[in-house]
C-alpha cells in the first residue's frame, strides 16, 4: 500500500482515539517527569479535559457519512458513534469518581497509573465499537482487559484488590480463549476477518455441516462474551471483584465495561447472524431456530441476579448482583432478534439510562464510604438527617434501577418489556420472568431507601462532598429525571443522529 492511498483515507473519523490516546501518552509522560511534590491528582483533570475534547470531537464527526479505514479494520458508522458517546460520558463521570477517590492506604505511588489507566482501557472499548474486523475487534477487546485486570489490583497494599484482580485475570483468560475459539471457527469456515465479507459467504453456505459449525462458533463467541458482560452462569466473577476493586473501577466495569461488552456482542453477532435487512446480511433462520437459548440466558440471568441480591449485605457486591440482573435485562432485548423485533433506540436508551443511574448510586457511595473500609449498607443509615441532598439523590438512583414510574429506569425496562410481547412468537414466559424478578429486586432497592430515611444513625458527622462528585451527582439525578418524564428527548436525539443503526 503506497503513502498516497494512505493519505486518502479519511482519518478525521478517528479523531475521538487520537485524542484519547494522545491523552494517555501525555499523562504517561507527566507521571513520570515531574517531580514528586507535585500531586498526581491533578492528571485526572487533564484526562476529563482529554475525554471531553473527545466528545466534541465526537460531536463533530456525527454529520459524517459511513467510513470505512483499512478494509473496515476501522469503522465509523451510526453504531460506533452511538456507543462511543456512551462510553465517553461514562468515562468523564468515572474520571470525576476516580479524582477524589482516596482509599485508607492511600495510593501515592499508583496514582498517576490510575488515571491513564482509565484511558487506555476507555481506548480499547472505542476501538471495539469501530471494528469491522475480528482482529480489531480482539485487540480492543485486550486493550480493555489487560487494563481492567490492572486498574482492579492497583491497590497493591490491599488484600481485597489483590484477589479481586486475581480471580479477574483467571475468569477474563478463559473468556478470552473461548471467544477467540469461536472466532478461529468464523475465519476457518469463510477464510476472512472482515466481517461484511464473512457475512456474504456465511449467507451463501448451504452446506449442513458448515452451517452446524457456525452454529457451534456462535455459542462459543456468545458464552465467552458472556463473562465480559457478567450474564449467568458466567458471572461468578463479578461479586469478588466488584467489592475488591477501587470504587471507581467498579463503577467502570458496572457501566463503561459492559456497554463495551454488549457493543462487541451486537456487532459480531448482529453482523455475523442476522438476516438481510438494509445493508446488513446474515442468516436470520438461525437467530429465528436458536432466540430461545438467548431468552434461557436472559431468564436465569435475571433470576440469579435478583434472588442472590436478596442475601447481600456488602453494597458493592449488592450492586455487582443488580448489574448482573440487568445483563439480563438487556438480554431479553437481544432475544427478540428471533422475532424481527429489535429496536436499537430501546437498547441504547437503556444503557443510557443505566449509566446515570448507576454511576450516581456509586458517587454516593463513595463519598459516604470516606477513607474507611466500610462498605455494608449499614453505612447509609440515617443520611437523609446527616446530608438530605446526598440521600435524596441516591434515592432517586434506586428508585430508578428499580424501575419506578418517573424515572428513565422505569421507560427503560416497560421499553424491552413491550418488546418481548410484540414479537412473533411472543416471549410471554421471559416477559413474565422479567417483570417477577423486577418485583423481588423491590426488596433489596426498597432496604436501601429504608436505611437511608427511616433508620437513625448514632453517626452524626455530614459527609465532604467534593465540588467533582457534587457535579456529577447533580447531572445524573437530574438526568435520570428528565429522561424519566420526557424520553422523547433521548430517543429524538438518537433519531435524528443514529438513525436505525442499520448500516453497521
Amino acid at each position: 500500500m503506497d503513502l498516497q492511498t494512505m493519505l486518502n483515507y479519511h482519518w478525521e473519523a478517528m479523531i475521538p482515539e487520537f485524542i484519547i490516546l494522545g491523552t494517555a501518552v501525555l499523562l504517561t509522560l507527566l507521571d513520570l517527569f515531574w517531580p514528586p511534590y507535585i500531586k498526581r491528582r491533578r492528571l485526572a483533570w487533564i484526562g476529563l479535559i482529554g475525554i471531553l475534547l473527545s466528545l466534541l470531537s465526537l460531536l463533530a464527526v456525527l454529520p459524517i457519512e459511513v467510513v470505512s479505514i483499512l478494509d473496515d479494520s476501522f469503522r465509523l458508522d451510526s453504531f460506533a458513534k452511538a456507543f462511543k458517546m456512551l462510553l465517553l460520558v461514562g468515562a468523564a463521570f468515572v474520571m470525576l469518581l476516580a479524582e477524589s477517590y482516596e482509599p485508607k492506604e492511600g495510593m501515592k505511588e499508583q496514582r498517576g497509573e490510575f488515571y491513564y489507566l482509565f484511558l487506555t482501557a476507555l481506548l480499547g472499548a472505542m476501538i471495539m465499537t469501530s471494528s469491522g474486523d475480528l482482529i480489531t475487534l480482539f485487540i480492543g477487546l485486550e486493550l480493555l482487559s489487560i487494563s481492567s485486570y490492572i486498574l482492579a489490583g492497583i491497590r497493591k497494599h490491599h488484600t481485597a484488590s489483590n484477589e479481586a484482580a486475581m480471580k479477574y485475570v483467571i475468569s477474563g483468560g478463559i473468556s478470552t480463549a473461548i471467544t477467540l475459539f469461536g472466532m478461529s471457527y468464523l475465519y476457518g469456515l469463510t477464510g476472512s476477518t472482515n466481517l461484511k465479507a464473512m457475512s456474504i459467504i456465511m449467507k451463501e453456505t448451504v452446506d449442513t455441516q458448515f452451517l452446524y459449525l457456525f452454529g457451534l462458533a456462535f455459542f462459543m463467541v456468545l458464552v465467552g462474551l458472556s463473562f465480559k458482560i457478567a450474564s449467568a452462569p458466567f458471572h461468578m466473577w463479578a461479586p469478588d471483584v466488584y467489592q475488591g476493586a477501587p470504587i471507581p473501577v467498579t463503577a467502570f466495569l458496572s457501566v463503561v465495561s459492559k456497554t463495551a461488552g454488549f457493543a462487541i456482542i451486537l456487532r459480531i453477532l448482529l453482523s455475523l447472524y442476522r438476516e438481510v435487512w438494509g445493508d446488513a446480511v446474515g442468516a436470520f433462520s438461525f437467530f429465528e431456530s436458536n432466540s430461545i437459548y438467548i431468552a434461557f440466558l436472559a431468564g436465569i440471568t435475571m433470576i440469579i441476579g435478583n434472588v442472590v441480591a436478596l442475601r447481600q449485605r456488602n453494597l458493592k457486591r449488592l450492586f455487582a448482583y443488580s448489574s448482573i440482573a440487568h445483563a439480563g435485562y438487556l438480554l431479553v432485548a437481544f432475544a427478540t432478534l428471533g422475532g424481527q423485533y429489535f429496536l436499537f433506540d430501546t437498547f441504547w436508551f437503556y444503557l443510557l439510562a443505566y449509566l446515570f443511574m448507576n454511576l450516581g448510586a456509586f458517587a454516593v457511595i463513595q463519598v459516604v464510604s470516606g477513607n474507611t473500609e466500610q462498605e455494608g449498607i449499614d453505612m447509609l443509615t440515617g443520611l437523609y438527617q446527616r446530608s438530605p441532598w446526598l440521600a435524596v439523590a441516591m434515592g432517586i438512583s434506586i428508585l430508578s434501577l428499580a424501575g419506578i414510574p418517573g424515572t428513565a429506569g422505569f421507560i427503560a425496562k416497560v421499553s424491552i418489556f413491550l418488546g418481548a410481547f410484540a414479537v412473533d412468537p411472543g416471549f410471554y414466559v421471559l416477559a413474565a420472568i422479567m417483570a417477577g424478578t423486577t418485583v423481588i429486586s423491590y426488596i433489596y432497592y426498597f432496604g436501601i431507601l429504608v436505611q437511608l430515611f427511616l433508620r437513625s444513625s448514632i453517626i452524626q458527622t455530614k459527609p465532604k462532598v467534593p465540588a467533582g462528585i457534587n457535579i456529577l451527582v447533580a447531572v445524573c439525578v437530574l438526568m435520570t429525571i428528565l429522561f424519566g418524564l420526557a424520553p422523547n428527548i433521548a430517543l429524538d436525539f438518537f433519531h435524528q443522529h443514529f438513525g436505525d443503526l442499520l448500516d453497521f
